[in-house]
């Protein structure tokens, strides 16, 4: 039974590409009991492929997400200036109509000098002399008339210099209002892609995780059959939830979520054996990243620990099937025949013990670890 997790591949696939997977997923067949560790391993590598490239394109999604959400934030605060712009041209618009009115008004409060300026204009500087009462009242006239036409011309010139200088802001203020809204329609067009390759990026990510959802079916599917295959030759099984004093630590969490103290994987075969073998006072090796069941007698031998094809009680049996291999802890010998204990033999995790008759573990080619 397994250890340690798979190396991710890395693949891209298009939208079409995964849709074509999709279509030509095949159901899993039925194929000798040595042969589905290697089928699960194939099918888990693939799950661990697509589920790692579902993660990547999330994180690009996100990624997306956050470059529209800037998008749209800077949406906001250019119609915030659009709307303060807008109020800006309402105001001089405003602003323009008051000097209007107060040109007129000038123009009508001005209107008696102005026809008094004109009569004395049609008066000639003799006669204008003769109807003066004195040289001083004639000096005066003079410059009252001087007087009312630079106060109409500095009075017109003003007002029409700000009514003029109010055009202008509000032609700029306008041009401003035209290009941010120019900037708006652009940035809208941009959301909109945005947008889309969002969506699209998250239909991508949503079709890998189907496609790993199928496959991990068939991984079921596939040791369902290996529980089936393994009963044909296993013996009578009893199962439990849990057994052989394996500590609840271990026991009571979900499978594979821990380490147990030799680097084993908890509730695998492996990790109750080891266990077994140390709770009897034997050494067992720290066997962490090379501690697959398949590997157990390589592993023995280089450590100096006995290996062969004869039982005895307290031995770690090995029965060489698959890429992994199972481990189980041979309790008695009785006339050749087996009885063993051991956790994960249907793949659940869970405790079990049984009868193993010699000529099966013979026909099996099962090797026994003699720990010391």
């Amino acid at each position: 039974m397994k250890i340690h997790t798979f190396r991710r591949l890395s693949q891209r696939v298009t939208l079409a590409g995964i849709a074509a997977l999709l279509a030509v997923l095949v159901p899993v067949s039925a194929a000798n009991a040595d042969s589905y560790d290697d089928q699960i391993r194939a099918l888990q590598n693939e799950v661990t492929n697509f589920q790692s490239q579902a993660a990547a394109i999330h994180a690009q999604a996100d990624t997306l997400q956050n470059q529209l959400n800037s998008m749209q934030a800077t949406a906001a605060g250019l119609q915030a200036q659009i709307d303060l712009n807008t109020a800006t041209i309402n105001q001089l618009t405003q602003q323009i109509a008051d000097t209007q009115a107060k040109i007129d008004a000038q123009k009508d409060s001005l209107s008696g000098d102005l026809v008094s300026l004109y009569l004395d204009s049609a008066v000639t500087p003799i006669e204008a002399l003769a109807s003066s009462k004195s040289i001083s009242d004639f000096i005066d006239k003079q410059e009252y008339r001087d007087t009312i036409r630079q106060d109409l011309q500095n009075g017109i010139s003003t007002v029409t210099q700000l009514k003029k200088d109010l055009s202008d802001k509000k032609t700029s203020v306008q041009q401003t209002l035209n290009d941010q809204s120019s900037q708006k329609a652009a940035l809208a067009a941009q959301e909109d892609a945005q947008a889309n390759l969002l969506a699209q990026t998250q239909g991508q990510e949503a079709a890998y995780q189907q496609i790993a959802t199928q496959k991990n079916a068939q991984i079921s599917t596939l040791r369902a059959q290996q529980a089936a295959a393994n009963l044909k030759w296993g013996g009578n099984v009893s199962y439990s939830p849990r057994g052989g004093g394996y500590p609840s630590f271990w026991n009571d969490v979900p499978m594979d979520s821990t380490l147990d103290n030799w680097g084993m994987y908890n509730r695998e075969c492996v990790s109750y054996a080891a266990f077994k073998v140390a709770s009897s006072g034997k050494h067992m090796p720290y066997w962490g990243g090379s501690g697959n069941a398949i590997q157990w007698p390589s592993n023995a031998r280089a450590s100096g620990i006995p290996v062969d094809q004869n039982p005895r009680a307290g031995d770690v049996a090995i029965w060489p099937v698959g890429y992994y291999g199972h481990a189980m802890y041979v309790e008695g010998v009785s006339g050749g025949n087996l009885f063993i204990s051991e956790y994960n033999y249907d793949w659940t995790g869970r405790y079990s013990e049984r009868t193993i008759s010699q000529s099966t573990w013979q026909a099996q080619g099962f090797q026994f670890i003699h720990f010391q």
